[in-house]
């Protein structure tokens, strides 16, 4: 048996890890660590004691933090890494070391996965072993002892030399466990789209899509689809209700819950048999190419909010990032699910190979012609170990060269790209002309109030408008300076 902790740490205060976009988001978000806790309940179901330490979502201090995994006293330290807070999060490694020279200090994340070496030659001895994408097998391995040499998956230090282990295998996701969810309160997380409080679930790994500035497809999950069983999916959904009776939604973090129509079908009538669509709301991420027909069903199953990736408003944009959708599919889809009550979370990006201030106002005016509730819009991801990432590299159009760049002081996306014809700044501007276009429109701030029906979505609105002033007034301060 061992004493297994898992560190998510914080980097300024709301800084997010488990978002798409590791940062402070705009709209002041902050994720579950699902899958943190997916690890973690298999290392107890091993029978090694753990604990989970969530210093992002509770602004903890870093001496919390090490004080905390010092009162452990841990045979194996797993650190949860980012690309903007890399050299904090090793840090932390470099601090559990001094205290406890013999712990095994392990790093997982995608920045790790897609840059083993650069992060050991930035963490020297502090850091042991770098589990690569999807890391259960390999700490699961890690933990009762296995060689080093014969764990798949892995990267680790030997004398002077990196050794880079083959890759694992996907994992089975139908012989995963439920979230280890009594390590966190799912009060700590917010998120003005979602009633509160709310649970995240994944009901698959992988995305068919080949978006190239997918961060989880290209270096977490892999391209392969795996769905678990219906009957599993919504065990899970029952297990949280019981856990905490007052949760109000589940969503389905899924990267794109519809790839696979029949597992759509077989959980949302799973759902419906059991009753639970009388009993919670859920909602989901979906592409647009999604079968239409199936929104109906999902309706019936109690769906409320469909989280979108339109994207850009043009096709050659879209073209440009491999989307494999158009602009038409959007608008098509988006009527069929408006016209069906969805409510529709629209993700828009400013930024895209050959992207010009027209379009960019296309992408702009595409997201206000669409009866869409909300939005998002950012500076397209630009990540180690992506397609668009080693083209941008490649190009010089990459805007940073430290790591810590990916973030404002703040700890806020900020752009990474600029072009001769579209600067960084031009980007940044649209992005802001955007979100005020859509938010201040007389027709928008109407449909947001109407839209209450209780208490709780006062204070869902509540936070949401704070979060969005707050963001353009710190941007305003920022400026001034």
């Amino acid at each position: 048996m061992k004493k297994i902790v898992y560190v998510n740490p914080p980097y300024g205060d709301d800084f997010v890890r488990s978002a798409r976009w590791a940062a402070k988001s705009r709209g002041r978000v902050q994720r579950h660590p699902e899958q943190a806790l997916i690890l973690i309940a298999m290392l107890e179901r091993d029978g090694h004691k753990c604990k989970f330490i969530e210093g992002a979502a509770r602004n903890m201090t870093r001496e919390e933090v090490i004080s905390e995994v010092i009162k452990f006293a841990p045979d194996i330290a797993v650190i949860h890494t980012t690309t903007p807070s890399i050299y904090n999060d090793i840090n932390y490694a470099f601090d559990i070391k001094k205290s406890y020279p013999n712990c095994i200090n392990v790093l997982v994340g995608a920045h790790v996965s897609a840059e083993p070496e650069n992060t050991f030659d930035i963490a020297g001895c502090s850091v042991d072993v770098i589990a690569r994408g999807e890391p259960e097998k390999a700490l699961c391995e890690i933990s009762e002892d296995k060689k080093f040499s014969e764990v798949q998956g892995i990267s680790y230090r030997c004398e002077s030399d990196i050794v880079n282990n083959s890759s694992a295998s996907p994992i089975d996701v139908n012989t995963l466990p439920f979230p280890a969810w009594k390590h966190i309160d799912p009060h700590w997380y917010h998120d003005a789209g979602k009633l509160y409080p709310f649970l995240t679930l994944y009901s698959a790994r992988g995305c068919h899509g080949a978006c190239t500035f997918c961060r989880e497809r290209h270096v977490i999950n892999g391209s392969n689809v795996r769905v678990r069983s219906a009957k599993a999916v919504v065990d899970e959904i029952e297990y949280d209700i019981a856990l905490f009776p007052y949760l109000k939604e589940i969503m389905f973090e899924t990267d794109t819950f519809t790839a696979n129509p029949k597992h759509v079908i077989d959980v949302c009538n799973e759902i419906i048999t059991r009753g639970l669509h009388k009993k919670i709301k859920w909602s989901c991420n979906i592409r647009v190419d999604v079968q239409l027909n199936l929104l109906p069903l999902m309706k019936k199953a109690g769906c409320r909010m469909l989280m979108v990736g339109f994207e850009f408003g043009t096709n050659d944009q879209l073209n440009a990032v491999a989307k494999g959708t158009t602009i038409e599919m959007a608008d098509k889809f988006a009527y069929n699910a408006h016209k069906l009550g969805f409510v529709i979370h629209g993700c828009f990006m400013i930024g895209a190979p050959g992207e010009t201030e027209q379009s960019a106002q296309a992408t702009i005016d595409f997201a206000k012609s669409l009866p869409l509730d909300t939005i998002q819009i950012s500076g397209i991801a630009v990540y180690p170990g992506t397609p668009l990432y080693r083209w941008a590299k490649e190009k010089k159009y990459l805007t940073v060269t430290n790591w810590e760049d990916w973030v404002n002081d703040k700890k806020e996306q900020v752009t990474l790209l600029s072009y001769p014809q579209m600067s960084k700044s031009k980007i940044d501007f649209y992005i802001d002309k955007g979100l005020r276009e859509f938010y201040l429109r007389p027709v928008q701030i109407i449909k947001m109030l109407f839209t209450v029906r209780s208490f709780h979505d006062i204070i869902r609105k509540f936070y949401g408008l704070k979060s969005f002033l707050n963001y353009f007034f710190v941007k305003k301060l920022r400026v001034k300076r």
